[in-house]
C-alpha cells in the first residue's frame, strides 16, 4: 500500500510513532486511571441502586400480600360475626313469635272456652225453653185432640223423654 509505504520512507517516520505512541499512552493512562474508575463507580452505583430498588419492590411485595392476607381474615371474621347476628337475631325473632304466638294462643283457648260455656249455657238455656214449648205446645194438644187435660209435669217428662232419648 503506498500509504503505509510513504509512512516508513519518511525520514521523520520514527518521531511521529514515538508521539503517536506518547500520545495514545497518555490517553491510556488519563482515561483507564481517571476515568474510567469514575465510570466504574457509576456502573456499581447504578447496579447497587436497581437492585435495591429490586429487593424494596419484592419486600413491598411481601407486605402487600401480608395485608391482602390479613385483610381476608378480617374479612371472613367479620362475615363470620355478621352471619351470627344474623343467626341470632333469627332465633331470637323466631323465639319472640313463638312467646307471642304461644301468648294468644293462651288468649284464643280462653275465648274459645269462654265461648264454648256460653254456648253450652245457650244450649241448656234454650233446650230448656225448647222443651217448655214442646211440653206446653203437647199438653194443648192432647187437650184439644183427645179433650183430656193432662198435667204439666207429665208432659214435659214426655218431651224429655222423646228429646233425649
Amino acid at each position: 500500500m503506498p500509504q503505509i509505504s510513504q509512512f516508513a520512507e519518511s525520514w521523520y517516520a520514527a518521531s511521529q510513532i514515538f508521539w503517536v505512541l506518547l500520545t495514545f499512552g497518555f490517553v491510556f493512562f488519563v482515561i483507564g486511571r481517571g476515568m474510567l474508575p469514575k465510570i466504574e463507580a457509576t456502573v456499581d452505583a447504578r447496579d447497587r441502586k436497581v437492585a435495591d430498588d429490586l429487593a424494596a419492590a419484592k419486600a413491598a411485595h411481601a407486605a402487600a400480600d401480608g395485608l391482602e392476607e390479613s385483610y381476608r381474615q378480617q374479612s371472613d371474621a367479620s362475615r363470620a360475626a355478621a352471619q351470627k347476628a344474623v343467626t341470632d337475631a333469627k332465633d331470637k325473632a323466631a323465639k319472640d313469635a313463638e312467646k307471642r304466638l304461644a301468648k294468644v294462643d293462651a288468649e284464643l283457648a280462653g275465648k274459645l272456652a269462654a265461648a264454648e260455656s256460653e254456648i253450652g249455657a245457650a244450649r241448656t238455656s234454650a233446650m230448656a225453653e225448647i222443651e217448655a214449648v214442646a211440653a206446653e205446645a203437647a199438653g194443648d194438644l192432647v187437650a184439644k185432640l183427645s179433650g183430656v187435660k193432662i198435667a204439666t209435669a207429665d208432659a214435659k217428662a214426655a218431651v224429655k223423654a222423646v228429646l233425649h232419648g
